[in-house]
């Protein structure tokens, strides 16, 4: 549990820093430069995200449960998940699902959190759901007094709301169908 947390610490620690520290992270990446500054965040990140990928399965080898939920809300996390990866992938595609959102990706992570603590009621997934879900709130709500800074997308088109919808429908399939069962070792209908 140790490795999972801390994994979530450098992940989300390393996601948190416009949060909490917006003019501190404009001043390293000035001190620092540019390309290194985003170098040495996606160095964290990448290792808080293996922590958090190790962690978790080896948590899951002991399981702590905190509650059994009841088999029919895999149903409901089946239909919450729906609208991930289609916002996922809005969120590099403007479009008018961007525009409506206005943060697609932190969207996805809330639905896909939420969806996730409705059908694990063990100890990890309630730290690791538990942790996405309540930063994304605090992200979400923090950018209400910050300024985003800009992500790279593709140029705007009235095509990208039809493809962040068809691919990312697409991909919710071939992960459930598949990627889900190889990449985490769960099948999402046992």
């Amino acid at each position: 549990m140790l490795i999972l947390i801390a994994g979530l610490v450098l992940f989300l620690g390393a996601h948190s820093v416009a949060i909490v520290a917006p003019y501190w992270r404009d001043r390293m990446a000035l001190l620092m430069g540019q390309i290194q500054w985003k170098g040495l965040y996606a160095v964290i990140s990448i290792v808080g995200f293996i922590a958090i990928v190790w962690g978790y399965a080896v948590a899951r080898h002991s399981p702590v449960i905190l509650y059994a939920p009841p088999y029919w809300l895999r149903y409901v996390t089946f239909f919450l998940m729906l609208p991930v990866f289609p916002l996922a992938l809005a969120a590099y595609l403007p479009g008018e699902i961007k525009t409506a959102t206005r943060h697609p990706l932190l969207a996805a992570t809330k639905f896909w959190a939420t969806a996730h603590l409705l059908s694990n009621g063990s100890l990890a997934a309630v730290v690791l759901f538990g942790s996405f879900l309540a930063w994304a709130v605090v992200d979400r709500i923090s950018l209400k007094r910050r300024v985003q800074a800009p992500i790279q997308t593709l140029p705007a088109s009235p095509f990208n709301d039809a493809i962040a919808i068809i691919g990312g429908l697409a991909l919710y399939i071939v992960f459930v169908w598949r990627l889900h069962l190889w990449l985490i070792g769960v099948r999402p209908f046992l």
